[in-house]
């Protein structure tokens, strides 16, 4: 029997204290509370800009199938992983 999982129905709101833009293909996202800078690579920078059209990791992940060549499994991992690390990182709220 599989699990009940909505960890990808989330949506990820980015957090009030967060300034981002995209220098040269990547997103370089800025943490104004803690004056902390972070970057984030091609794939990293589309799902920052997917989630701030407030789509939810199920979207998001919808979406970047049909852009990248990339098993679904692999993709909703890799995903929720992101997710996880900006949220730890307080950029994200979900």
């Amino acid at each position: 029997m599989k699990k009940n999982d909505d960890s990808q129905k989330k949506v990820g709101f980015i957090s009030k204290d967060v300034a981002s833009r995209t220098v040269n293909g990547e997103e370089i996202i800025l943490d104004m509370a803690a004056g902390t800078y972070y970057g984030l690579n091609e794939v990293g920078t589309r799902i920052w800009n997917l989630l701030k059209e407030k789509k939810d990791l199920d979207s998001v992940s919808s979406i970047l199938l049909k852009e990248y060549e990339v098993s679904p499994e692999i993709l909703k991992k890799d995903v929720l992983k992101l997710a996880n690390e900006l949220k730890k990182l307080e950029l994200l709220n979900c």
